[in-house]
């Protein structure tokens, strides 16, 4: 027998039998469907005959149904004879399931899309910001309940975070700053000796440090490290449902994990701050030592001079701020997690992202702010 074969239908008489053989499939069925549906409808009934028929698949159940559903428009009267079961099944899936698919989406009205397209990223912005400044509040009310007292301080969890965020990034911190003091240095005295005033590169090493490099650029770094770790590590726990198991037996996710990474992060940022402050300012020092060959000692007294204590003062403000925000923004990015482990990788993203974005935003709003002031 042929691989897939059928007699036409006899033009005479209102009752006619289209008889399909062999195997029906879409390696076979390509051979004849142009040339089944092609039949001119006639007559009154149409009997199809799959008996004969060894196999029939979806391809060849769909050539089939547009074969009956062709004839049936034509008002012919069209039943199947066959002994399988499985067959007719196939065939009326197939059919519930035949509608024309556009081939490109529509293209609209482009202002209409664009609008829509504005407002739902407004809608998600401030649903995200709305749940940003509850998940704000819960942690405010928290750590208004540690302090005095009605909850109790997790010190274990306290110290592990302090030694997480700040002991194990000071090589990192360190090299970093160091580095960029040797740079700040370096184009400081390039751009200074134009004017015949390159020993002045030790007033914008020491104000630019103390002030605002060696604070922001510390914040950047521990935003990449520890806001990564604090989303991943609590949207891991989210999916495993060991968040659920302690709200389960009573404790609040917020005082457990929450509340012990926000303060440290608080008081690491003052020391990580200090500390990165210090390793740029001794790069700095490195490279005008060999480049203006000028002495160590020197250095420290012009450093000394320069070097205000409100600019100190201004920068131990910002940092405990600048922790907040990260410990803040990754602890929440975690807390958000649902599905699968794609949404860990998404959330912990843009924990980095919005964490190092609102450290920015805040600096600048810092230097404006103290500029307003009066402490320029």
């Amino acid at each position: 027998m042929a691989e897939i074969g059928f007699q036409p239908p006899a033009p005479e008489g209102d009752d006619r039998t289209l008889l399909l053989t062999g195997r029906i499939t879409i390696a076979h069925i390509q051979d004849i469907a142009a040339e089944l549906l092609a039949l001119s409808p006639g007559g009154k009934r149409l009997s199809i005959d799959l008996r004969e028929a060894i196999r029939i698949d979806t391809a060849g159940a769909l050539i089939v149904e547009r074969v009956m559903s062709r004839w049936r428009a034509a008002g012919v009267e069209v039943k199947l004879i066959t002994d399988k079961e499985d067959a007719p099944r196939l065939i009326a899936e197939v059919a519930q399931h035949d509608e024309p698919m556009p081939v490109r989406r529509p293209v609209g009205n482009v202002v209409t899309e664009r609008l829509v397209r504005i407002g739902k990223s407004v809608v998600i912005s401030l649903t995200g910001m709305t749940a940003f400044l509850a998940f704000l509040g819960h942690i405010l009310v928290v750590l208004f309940q540690t302090v005095f007292g009605r909850r109790k301080m997790r010190w274990n969890a306290l110290i592990h975070q302090c030694e997480t965020i700040g002991v194990n990034a000071l090589g990192i911190i360190a090299l970093l700053l160091f580095l960029v003091g040797v740079v700040v240095a370096q184009q400081g005295v390039v751009q200074l000796r134009q004017f015949g005033a390159d020993i002045f590169v030790v007033n914008l090493i020491g104000r630019a440090t103390i002030r605002e490099l060696g604070i922001l650029l510390t914040a950047i770094m521990v935003a990449g490290r520890s806001a990564s770790a604090f989303a991943a590590q609590i949207g891991s726990m989210k999916l495993n449902q060991e968040v659920d198991a302690l709200v389960t037996i009573g404790m609040s996710p917020i005082e457990v994990l929450v509340i012990p990474r926000v303060l440290a992060m608080a008081l690491m940022m003052m020391l990580l701050g200090f500390f990165g402050s210090v390793c740029a300012l001794i790069g700095g020092g490195m490279y005008v030592w060999f480049d203006l060959d000028m002495p160590p000692a020197t250095y420290l007294n012009r450093l000394q001079e320069v070097i205000l204590m409100r600019d100190f003062v201004i920068g131990t403000i910002k940092a405990p701020v600048f922790g907040l925000v990260i410990a803040m923004q990754g602890c929440f990015q975690g807390m958000q997690v649902k599905g699968n482990a794609e949404d860990v990788g998404a959330r912990t993203t843009r924990a980095v992202v919005e964490s190092i974005f609102l450290v920015i935003v805040l600096d600048a709003f810092f230097a404006v702010f103290f500029s307003a002031l009066g402490y320029n």
